[in-house]
């Protein structure tokens, strides 16, 4: 094959349709605008706009929440990258690598909120790790080489007592049972044969 033989599969680059040049195109005179009015002027945004009642999407409750503003931006790199630049001379094995020894070595162009190490390539050296998170296969990789992982990020606290529904759930069912809807107590229905009216005797 040569580079004049290259060429896309037939069909993945179509002509652009020239709107406007005549009926017989199919795309003249509207040029696909449809007739007069609002939508056929440039400009136009009325997507969800349902003629000035409330919209869809401002009917509808809003759900969940974003953590993004509050959420900890943090690095990521592989073993394979720290091998190199410990291999180069970048990163002394003998110290304990951090974030700061990874930025120092080009790693990273700044330390965030810390790193968290992945276990993507082959890692022999015998380190220790000093990490805000590490994935599995990372640390299974170090402490395979002799090394160890500290992990800096603070380990999650479980609630001692169930909040909000399940807090609901839990004492419906300290008092003994499901609560049904509408409030109202259920009540047993007698079994056949019993509350039936008995024949006088």
């Amino acid at each position: 094959m040569k580079l004049n033989q290259i060429a896309d599969k037939p069909g993945a680059r179509k002509n652009r349709m020239r709107i406007g040049r005549g009926i017989g195109s199919g795309m003249g005179k509207t040029g696909g605008r449809g007739g007069k009015g609002q939508t056929a002027r440039t400009g136009v945004r009325i997507k969800g706009f349902e003629g000035g009642q409330m919209p869809l999407h401002r009917r509808l409750p809003k759900r969940g929440f974003r953590n993004g503003p509050f959420a900890v931006k943090l690095n990521e790199t592989n073993l394979g990258k720290v091998q190199a630049a410990i291999d180069a001379g970048r990163i002394d094995a003998g110290q304990p690598i951090t974030v700061d020894a990874m930025v120092k070595a080009g790693l990273m162009r700044r330390a965030k909120g810390g790193v968290k190490l992945l276990g993507d390539g082959e890692f022999k050296a015998k380190a220790e790790f000093q990490v805000y998170r590490a994935s599995k296969s990372a640390v299974a990789a170090v402490e395979k080489a002799g090394g160890s992982v500290k992990i800096l990020a603070p380990a999650k606290e479980e609630a001692a007592e169930p909040k909000g529904k399940n807090k609901r759930a839990a004492l419906e069912a300290a008092k003994g049972g499901d609560k049904p809807k509408g409030g109202k107590p259920k009540e047993s229905k007698p079994e056949a044969g019993e509350g039936e009216n008995k024949p006088a005797q």
